[in-house]
């Protein structure tokens, strides 16, 4: 059996070849890697009712699937992480019963870029009913295809707006290129944004009430930089296991960015300068290298008395804990 739950207690079997456990837990090589010792099991005490994705590594330092567990992730980008789940994990009331029958529209684009190279994409969501000459809010969402495709934030919102519990919205799904270079306190994705993504939506697809920003991991982190610099431009920001630990600067020569031991660049900034002007919704999971410092970016918050909300998951940095915490962003943001 490749593994066993009882209460909280995960029992993880080595399978041939296994010389050590990366997942949720060790926050994928940025913690060190559980050993395994002589073949024996592995076990861990995990949060209630979490999802938590992990993979075997190989005498090379290779992660692989175990073989033995046919329950896969969600993970848009890697094919060898495996779940288990903890207890029953609980999805939102929005993600059941069945499918919204007004469904909205999605219109693809694409062009040659010239902020980054390479042709660039984007999808535009726009609600069941749309009206482009009609003021509606529009939010730019990064890593644009784990979000429509994996995360389905454009079926999550008609299932609110069917439902009446949220407004509709137009939802931008931007694909990076380079998201490390792109999202890593990058001053010229704003002008990627504003020279080649607004003019290709705004006065065409849509006719923005107001701008918000979306992301995951380093898209949270560009989010927020960026949303709360440019009040002139972004009033709503949502962000999930927001990759706080970042400084301008920290990339190394070969464009190796630090998400560990950076330090708390933007935390500090917005100290000085809180983002008065936002309505933001952060969220981490219990498990990630991240919950300290979204942690303490939500008391940052909390203190300086802005408009938010902060909600924890019991799960780790995947894409289960960003589609479960969708809904209760979505009606922040959006809600009735």
């Amino acid at each position: 059996m490749a593994v066993s739950v009882v209460g909280q207690q995960v029992t993880f079997t080595p399978p041939a070849g296994a010389v050590g456990l990366i997942g949720d837990m060790t926050d994928w090589r940025k913690r060190e890697l559980i050993t395994v010792e002589n073949g024996a099991p592995i076990v861990l005490t995990l949060p209630r009712g979490a999802w938590v994705e992990y993979a075997w590594v190989d005498a090379a330092g290779e992660a692989f699937p175990d073989p033995d567990n046919a329950q896969k992730s969600l993970n848009p980008w890697w094919t060898y992480p495996r779940a288990a789940v903890v207890g029953a994990y609980a999805r939102h009331p929005l993600w059941l019963g069945e499918d919204a029958t007004q469904k909205g529209s999605a219109h693809r684009l694409s062009w040659p870029g010239e902020v980054f190279p390479g042709t660039r994409r984007a999808i535009v969501y726009t609600p069941h009913g749309h009206d482009p000459g009609h003021a509606t809010p529009v939010y730019y969402v990064q890593d644009g295809v784990a979000f429509y495709r994996t995360g389905r934030l454009g079926e999550v919102m008609d299932r609110a707006v069917q439902r009446g519990l949220a407004t509709g919205a137009v939802l931008v799904f931007v694909e990076p290129g380079d998201r490390n270079e792109e999202y890593y306190l990058n001053d010229r994705y704003l002008e990627f944004l504003t020279g080649e993504v607004f003019p290709r939506v705004e006065g065409v697809h849509v006719t923005p009430s107001l701008r918000g920003l979306w992301g995951a991991s380093l898209g949270g982190l560009i989010s927020l930089y960026l949303g709360s610099a440019h009040p002139q431009l972004f009033s709503r920001v949502a962000s999930h296991s927001g990759a706080f630990i970042a400084r301008a600067g920290a990339a190394d020569a070969g464009g190796v960015i630090d998400t560990t031991t950076a330090g708390e660049w933007l935390r500090d900034r917005l100290t000085s300068t809180p983002p008065t002007h936002l309505k933001t919704s952060l969220d981490t999971g219990t498990l990630e290298w991240l919950a300290g410092p979204n942690r303490r970016m939500a008391a940052l918050f909390a203190d300086a008395g802005l408009e938010h909300q902060y909600r924890e998951y019991p799960s780790g940095h995947n894409w289960v804990t960003w589609q479960g915490a969708l809904p209760e962003a979505l009606l922040y943001l959006q809600g009735r």
